[in-house]
Parts: structure tokens; C-alpha cells; sequence
């Protein structure tokens, strides 16, 4: 027995089955006489945070307490993160431990060239799935790692440098030029098309080391965002049915989802205070995307 509630029970079954005193029993289970007798005085808001909390845990299955706590803050006056913690754990909703393996790391990496304003160093990876039939998908994404922000998600069945400069080049239209483009050296990357292409359009690559993943750690980690909380969740049937998904997913994760790293900010609000403009990061469905005419003849 360790917590009060456990204790309590202890000393309601020594008084009633071994009649023993409630002096007696509170002694044997270690609890003061004044914490058995206490009963808790429910708040006028307990039964609505309860309900809040379960109907956001099963809209963010992947979302921790921590988090759930920073959307609760969103829609209510300050609520303790204890408190939000205690009907966490009365409700069953924690999420299962992951045991990390065994394995040997790399020295520890340093990011070379850190993101100082937004537009300063992007970068880009792939990322990697299958339908229910066994079909490819093959996801590019592109982050900005000063906001954080998710630029774009295609997915198809194969992207290749062409189509990589088609994005590009919207992007730059739309966004603006980065300043750098942080990637490894996939194949697609270092395509001389890419590289001239990026020439052209006065954009700097920066290259890891190969097999050094911990020089890309942004794209990294929101890889592992994205598939834990998107691409896990989900079956695909086909490419279609793969696009309208993610977009819904990178739009909640640019402007819904809270990162702990900017101060519980969405990336769009973290954005919008850096700038001093007040923006949302536009929701454009990759149908859309398709359509528009990217390279000139």
C-alpha cells in the first residue's frame, strides 16, 4: 500500500473484519487518524474538467498529461497540472511506457549553424510508409527550424528531384527563400538538378556527415512526431486517402498543437510572435498543390 486512498481502504478492513480501534489500525498502516477521517470536497468544475479531459485524450490519443494540461489552460482559468494529473490517472489514460533498446549512440552532435529567425535554415527528409495492400508511400517533409513549422507534407508513391524542385519552388513563392537547407545525402538531395537548382535560386546546402543523423535533429524529431502521432494511427488504403490525412494532420500540428519546446506555443503562434505579425500558417490541401504549374517551360 502507498498512496492514502489504498491506506484508507487498509484501515476500513482492520476495523471491520479484525475490529480493531481506528487508533489501532491507523497505527498498523502508518496513515494519521486525521487523513482516514478526510473526505474530499468536490469542486463545482470537476465533473466538466473530467469530461474535457477524456474527450481530449480520445481526439490526441498520442497527447501526454503535460499537454492536455496546456489545452485545458486554453479554454479555462489556470487548472494545477496536479489536479489535471490526479483524474489523469483516475480515468486510466496513461499511455503505455516505451522500454528504450539497448543500442551504442554516436558522439554527441552538435546543430551547426542554429536557426536565428524564421527563413533562416530549413530542412528536409523522407519519411517512409505502406498501405493495407503493401503499395509505397513516400512522405518529404520540410520544417523551418526556427518556427518549427511544417512548410509542406506531399506523399506519393515516388518523389524524385524533379518533383522535390516543384515543391521547392512553390515554397520559395509563397514563403520566400531560405537562407540554408539542411539534408542528408539521399539521393534525391544531392541530384545535380537539385543542386543547381538551389544555385540558381541563391540557397546554401548544408550536408551532415553520413550516418550522422544527430546533425539534422529537427527534422528528426518531427519525423518521429509525425509518425508517432499520425502514421501509427492510421491505415492507409491508397495515396489519396493518405493526402486528405496528413493534411489534416499538419494543419492541427502547425496551429492546434502545443510545442513544448516553444514555450507551449503552436508553431504558428510561436511564428506570429516573432514576427509581430499576427498569422496562421495556411491550410493548402495537396490536391491543390498538383495543379499548380510549378516549373516553366
Amino acid at each position: 500500500m502507498v498512496g492514502p486512498s489504498e491506506k484508507r481502504i487498509g484501515v476500513w478492513f482492520l476495523k471491520g473484519e479484525h475490529k480493531y480501534s481506528e487508533r489501532q489500525a491507523c497505527h498498523l498502516v502508518s496513515i494519521p487518524r486525521s487523513i482516514h477521517r478526510y473526505q474530499r470536497i468536490k469542486k463545482p468544475d470537476e465533473d466538466w474538467l473530467r469530461k474535457r479531459i477524456r474527450e481530449l485524450a480520445n481526439q490526441n490519443k498520442r497527447y501526454g498529461c503535460p499537454r492536455i494540461h496546456t489545452l485545458i489552460n486554453r479554454e479555462a482559468p489556470v487548472v494545477n497540472i496536479k489536479r489535471i494529473h490526479r483524474i489523469w490517472k483516475d480515468e486510466g489514460l496513461q499511455l503505455p511506457r516505451k522500454r528504450p533498446k539497448k543500442r551504442n549512440y554516436g558522439p554527441p552532435g552538435e546543430v551547426v549553424n542554429r536557426a536565428l529567425y524564421e527563413n533562416h535554415v530549413w530542412s528536409w527528409d523522407f519519411v517512409f510508409d505502406r498501405t493495407e495492400r503493401g503499395g509505397q508511400l513516400k512522405f518529404l517533409t520540410i520544417i523551418d527550424e526556427f518556427t518549427r513549422e511544417s512548410l509542406a507534407l506531399p506523399v506519393s508513391s515516388r518523389i524524385g528531384s524533379q518533383k522535390v524542385i516543384q515543391m521547392l519552388d512553390y515554397l520559395f513563392l509563397t514563403r520566400g527563400k531560405p537562407k540554408f537547407i539542411r539534408s542528408d545525402n539521399g539521393p534525391e538531395f544531392v541530384a545535380y538538378a537539385v543542386q543547381d537548382w538551389l544555385r540558381d535560386n541563391q540557397c546554401d546546402v548544408m550536408y551532415i556527415k553520413p550516418g550522422s543523423p544527430w546533425e539534422n535533429a529537427y527534422i528528426e524529431s518531427f519525423n518521429g512526431k509525425f509518425r508517432d502521432e499520425c502514421l501509427n494511427m492510421h491505415i492507409f488504403r491508397n495515396v489519396p486517402e493518405a493526402e486528405r490525412i496528413v493534411d489534416y494532420w499538419r494543419d492541427e500540428y502547425n496551429n492546434y498543437r502545443p510545442h513544448s519546446s516553444l514555450g507551449n506555443l503552436t508553431p504558428a503562434e510561436f511564428a506570429a510572435k516573432a514576427s509581430g505579425v499576427l498569422r496562421a500558417t495556411p491550410f493548402v490541401p495537396l490536391k491543390q498543390l498538383k495543379e499548380v504549374e510549378f516549373l516553366s517551360s
